[in-house]
């Protein structure tokens, strides 16, 4: 006859199994984290507010990504690192994705990218004057010095320029606004989120500025959306899902609760031994909210006129050769 356990052993025995069936099953959870990188356009700062508030709250882990974040700079550009293989994903301006795709298989700056969302659907880019000089009008630009920064933010400048037929002296210019500040510039370029608020920060008034922004010139071309390479996706769509995902619940999340969003920021940038103004952070995350979030557009969704109007505007100007397909090149959602 079987002996039968009296209910205290037989619950220690029930406790014990279920403890080593848990045990059991933790390598294998922890083996389902797919690693990935994600390299992002700058140093860290509001702009990248979702993705930081993502990774904090354990966002892409809930996903089953060990996500790790690339914080771009000066010298880091982050269509390099995916084209390196460095990164898995990046973040870039609807233009230059177009143009790499336009360009892959033909030339050394080509990259069959794809895009997987898009996040800023207005663009915050600007050219910067003083209100007193002889600049009225962009065609005052000709002739004129004006600081552009390089690889990334060039497409529209160089757009805006070869629509006007005019030739201003492109001066480089760094990560500050240094030189137009000093005049030695005549134009600088600028995001509305950033530079320009830092010169109202610096002590200048609006007044004494006179502001271009590309989205009132017929250059509304939405800027920072996620990228991956078309080889990443076609082999693994889950993890670009999952990425996706979670990338937009962080910005969901930051627009929610913008102050745990800039004491994420600000931990980030601590990190990296940047600088770091509340008031301005605050300021560029609401600007990022502005531009981010236009009615009829979901978040991360594309308008296929906003990329028609884009891939138009790259290809008159002879930016690019051939226009690449909607279909072969979001892979997101669309209006």
């Amino acid at each position: 006859m079987a002996k039968h356990l009296s209910p205290a052993p037989r619950l220690a025995a029930v406790l014990a199994l279920t403890v080593l069936t848990l045990c059991a099953a933790l390598p294998a959870r922890a083996g389902e984290q797919k690693r990935a990188a994600l390299a992002l356009q700058w140093q860290p700062q509001a702009q990248f507010a979702g993705f930081y508030v993502a990774k904090e709250k354990g966002f892409y882990t809930e996903a089953g990504v060990d996500l790790t974040i690339i914080p771009g700079g000066p010298d880091v550009v982050a269509s390099k690192l995916l084209a390196s293989g460095r990164a898995q994903f990046a973040t870039m301006f609807l233009a230059t994705g177009i143009e790499r795709r336009a360009g892959a298989g033909r030339n050394k700056d080509g990259l069959p990218v794809v895009l997987l969302a898009q996040l800023v659907q207005r663009s915050a880019l600007m050219l910067i004057t003083r209100a007193d000089s002889a600049i009225r009008t962009p065609q005052d630009l000709d002739g004129k010095r004006v600081g552009l920064w390089d690889n990334e933010f060039r497409l529209q400048p160089l757009a805006l320029f070869q629509r006007l037929g005019i030739h201003p002296v492109i001066k480089p210019q760094s990560n500050t606004l240094n030189l137009f500040l000093r005049g030695g510039v005549d134009a600088a370029s600028a995001m509305w989120y950033n530079e320009y608020h830092s010169l109202l920060a610096s002590g200048l008034d609006a007044a004494d500025l006179r502001v271009f922004f590309y989205r009132d010139l017929d250059l509304n071309f939405p800027e920072d959306g996620l990228y991956a390479l078309e080889a990443t996706q076609a082999a693994d769509p889950d993890l670009c899902r999952a990425v996706t995902s979670a990338s937009l619940r962080g910005w969901e999340y930051a627009f929610a609760h913008p102050d745990e969003a800039l004491d994420i920021v600000q931990a980030r940038m601590r990190e990296a031994h940047l600088p770091s103004s509340r008031a301005h952070q605050r300021f560029m995350l609401a600007r990022l909210q502005d531009v981010m979030s236009v009615p009829g557009l979901a978040l991360g969704s594309l308008d296929p006129a906003d990329y028609a109007r884009v891939t138009e505007a790259l290809a008159a100007q002879k930016l690019i050769q051939t226009r690449p397909s909607l279909d072969a090149f979001f892979k997101g959602q669309r209006r």
